[in-house]
């Protein structure tokens, strides 16, 4: 199967049935099928080719529906950029994978503008500005019936890499398809007239959330941007049955003061992934939404991984704490803990690095032979996170391997803040760690040493950061210091070192 093959099947025996909502507009699914069979005849007659990487910049819209359309009739391979990323992090990711097209919404083209002269493989950016309708409207309507195999490219999605720099994490259509099932096989069954609303980023893990309604005739909600008190509306005006949400945004519309009492008997499952989850967190939205979360654990790289459902999250199953946990591994998935120097796997109980195989796990890095040779051992992708396996098959995520932070569900790896902030003339060394955040999970500070009688700002710092790597990477605080940063026997940094006071009486060393 395909992805292609799968959306178009809907079509034709739901074609009349409503697929998408965004804002005050709403299309039937032969209506967005024909918009995203105009734009796939639009990228053809620009020179675009099956396989072809076409990289697209937008938030939730009923235009990413177009292009979620098009690239699958068309045989394009999707690269979606961040909308939070700097404008070096869009040029990587394009130049990375080649894109000769770049599909951008008007309003952030700023961001990008002039990238095809610098690109060398950039050869066009689409602009959905005020010609964009008129572009569809001439275009034909007719399915260009473009040859497709379940093992063609379909989508190059990118995550941190163990450089700091992002890696794409290739996937075929058979490989994401996979990856749906798996997930969906144990959260509540998806059924016609069934409605998503993604309140997070289709970029990003909402997107995973897409076909699944789409392939038997439910709906798609799209929301441009995360607004508590309407996305709640929303919810429960629109009857939304599925939702995939970041623990720090599932905490945020629990605790607005209307959210309880409304009536959520609709809803039937809150995935929610990304990052760990608060126990009080978890037991307050429980309170509110009932018996609907869904907890997944996993990685762009090997997804999913493990799932925990409210009867078991909730539960009392004596000699484990499923609650502090990230689940059970998934039927279809496979799950290690490895000695993390010999990758010899370890006896229940010990902590050691976190493996996993799944259908949909990871081929390769894109065109980085040696990063994916660091990934894979034996089959295994080697997560980086540290955990450990109780005696029913729970696991327990307990550290990161590599420092990553992760701050409302964004992966900031502590290297790239470094690297902009060692920049700066008056800086002498840097270390980036992330430190306990109520809101966001965790949230990256930057320790900087300068010399005797040096003067710097930290709003100077923090700015410099967010132009250079977008706001979401900026550090939420800069300590200034004359002494000098912690180091191994080796001369290396010892960053657990300067985030241990921030953790101090907590269990884990990650946050939701």
């Amino acid at each position: 199967m395909d992805v292609r093959t799968m959306m178009r099947r809907t079509v034709e025996q739901w074609g009349d049935r409503e697929a998408v909502l965004a804002g005050d507009r709403r299309l039937s699914y032969s209506e967005a099928w024909e918009r995203g069979v105009r734009l796939a005849n639009v990228m053809i007659e620009a020179g675009m080719r099956p396989g072809d990487r076409i990289a697209v910049l937008e938030d939730n819209c009923l235009e990413s529906v177009d292009f979620f359309v098009a690239t699958a009739v068309g045989n394009f391979v999707r690269v979606p950029l961040y909308a939070r990323n700097s404008r070096e992090s869009h040029a990587h990711m394009i130049g990375h994978t080649g894109s000769r097209m770049l599909v951008v919404a008007e309003h952030r083209l700023p961001e990008v503008a002039g990238l095809e002269q610098e690109i060398p493989t950039l050869e066009q950016i689409l602009v959905r500005d005020s010609r964009y309708v008129g572009l569809l409207q001439a275009a034909s309507p007719v399915d260009p019936q473009v040859a497709i195999s379940p093992d063609d490219l379909y989508l190059i999605r990118h995550t941190a890499g163990t450089t700091g720099k992002s890696k794409g994490v290739p996937f075929s259509h058979r490989q994401f398809l996979d990856a749906e099932r798996d997930w969906f096989y144990g959260f509540p069954p998806v059924e016609l007239g069934d409605t998503a609303l993604h309140a997070a980023a289709i970029s990003h893990g909402s997107g995973y959330f897409f076909i699944p309604p789409w392939s038997v005739g439910g709906r798609n909600i799209l929301l441009e941007g995360f607004d508590v008190p309407k996305v709640l509306d929303i919810m429960e005006r629109e009857r939304v049955a599925f939702m995939f949400l970041v623990p720090t945004m599932l905490g945020m519309l629990a605790r607005h003061p209307s959210a309880a009492g409304r009536d959520w008997s609709a809803l039937k499952c809150i995935g929610i992934a990304g990052s760990p989850s608060g126990e009080a967190a978890l037991h307050h939205a429980r309170s509110v939404f009932g018996d609907v979360i869904y907890q997944v654990y996993g990685q762009s790289e090997v997804f999913p991984v493990t799932m925990i459902g409210p009867r078991e999250l909730f539960g009392e199953i004596p000699g484990s704490q499923p609650i502090r946990s990230a689940g059970r591994a998934f039927p279809f998935a496979e799950l290690a803990i490895l000695d993390v120097e010999t990758h010899e796997p370890l006896a229940i109980g010990e902590e050691g690095e976190i493996a996993a195989k799944t259908d949909g796990q990871m081929s390769e890095f894109w065109n980085d032979p040696e990063a994916t040779a660091a990934k894979i051992h034996e089959g295994w992708v080697l997560t980086g996170d540290i955990g450990k396996l109780d005696e029913h098959g729970y696991l327990y995520v307990i550290d990161r391997l590599a420092d990553m932070i992760i701050s409302g569900g964004f992966n900031i790896w502590p290297a790239e803040l470094e690297n902009v902030i060692a920049s700066h003339p008056a800086i002498i060394e840097v270390a980036v760690v992330g430190v306990p955040d109520e809101r966001w999970g965790e949230t990256p500070i930057a320790v900087c040493v300068v010399a005797e009688g040096e003067r710097v700002d930290e709003e100077e710092i923090i700015e410099l950061c967010k132009e250079r790597l977008g706001s979401y990477k900026k550090p939420s605080q800069v300590i200034v210091t004359t002494d000098p940063l912690p180091r191994s026997p080796v001369g290396k940094v010892l960053r657990r070192s300067l985030r241990a006071p921030y953790w101090k009486g907590r269990e884990r060393a990650v946050a939701g």
